[in-house]
């Protein structure tokens, strides 16, 4: 009889402790053994801010804006020329209309231009723009807001500036331009012939005519040196006197690559070798305040990317004084 009591003490025992385990253990999962459950979390999609510029009868709109890499002060315009050009016709046509234009950035960019912030950089960017369309310089004022929420997109690209009348009854009114996609930055008609089948030939081929008008260097495979010739050299020489006797003016130098990989690795190539042009023209004398590097990737071809020269044309730096 005692024996039959303690295997039922037993089983009682066994049948509390599995209870207990399957309760604490399977349905409320509070055992070590147990992974806390994970949740998911998708990072907020990046999407470009519209642009939207209204004063008076004037309204201008594009589901595209302007666009600055990282760090960089080289406005992104081609999205929205048609509504650029069309302010700059506002402008002309209200010469009592003053436009504040507000260049974003953000404390985590880097600030290599000579003005005292990255924002106001960029707003004289686009002021410049306006300015080469014929609007009077004394209708534009720039100014600089950090903005430390400042989102940058998957190819570390920002989109945006501030376009602020002051206050005061327009007199003329200008057609919209329409908001349409833009073309692309190059055309398929527009793509030439290489020059050359190598990186030397293509070199050679460069010819200098003015610092204003855009040359391109070429670079040895592997290489972050461009090749040298006596037409690029006369380019520098020229560059350099002019610089020197305009403070004020600078020497642009963007990088281009093929269409070979990735979008964001083609981009920060062509950003590398375009600071790498930098440094060379500074160490022969040229101040660095003067050269602002920037690079573009694959988007502005000048040959076609399916041909083996036509890639070998498109891995360039160009380089033209403004």
């Amino acid at each position: 009889m005692s024996a039959v009591k303690t295997l039922a003490w037993f089983g009682l025992i066994g049948w509390m402790a599995g209870g207990t385990y399957w309760h604490v253990c399977r349905i409320k999962q509070l055992c070590d053994g147990n992974p806390a459950p994970t949740v998911a979390v998708s990072e907020p999609e990046f999407s470009v801010p519209s642009l939207d510029i209204e004063d008076g009868k004037l309204s201008l709109h594009s589901p595209f804006n302007v666009a600055f890499h990282r760090s960089g002060a080289q406005a992104g315009l081609e999205a929205v020329k048609p509504q650029l050009d069309a302010l700059a016709a506002y402008l002309k046509a209200n010469p009592r209309r003053k436009l504040t234009l507000t260049g974003y950035y953000s404390s985590q960019e880097e600030n290599t231009t000579p003005f005292e912030n990255l924002g106001l950089a960029r707003a004289d960017a686009l002021r410049q723009y306006l300015i080469a369309l014929g609007v009077p310089a004394d209708q534009l004022l720039t100014e600089g807001k950090l903005l430390d929420n400042l989102a940058f997109s998957p190819q570390d690209s920002t989109y945006g500036a501030g376009f602020a009348f002051e206050a005061g009854e327009p007199v003329a009114k200008v057609t919209e331009a329409p908001a349409v996609p833009a073309e692309p930055a190059t055309p398929p008609a527009a793509l030439e012939k290489p020059k050359g089948e190598t990186e030397q030939e293509l070199a050679a081929s460069e010819k200098f005519e003015s610092i204003f008008k855009t040359m391109d260097l070429y670079f040895p495979l592997g290489s972050s040196e461009y090749i040298k010739t006596e037409e690029n050299r006369k380019f520098f020489d020229e560059a350099k006197k002019y610089l020197t006797a305009h403070p004020g003016k600078k020497l642009f130098l963007t990088g281009h690559t093929d269409s070979e990989g990735p979008d964001d690795v083609n981009l920060n190539l062509s950003k590398r070798r375009a600071e790498a042009v930098k440094k060379a023209f500074e160490r022969k004398g040229i101040k660095a305040t003067q050269l602002l590097a920037d690079g573009k990737g694959e988007t502005q071809p000048i040959a076609d990317n399916a041909t083996r020269a036509g890639r070998k044309a498109n891995r360039r730096v160009s380089i033209l004084v403004k």
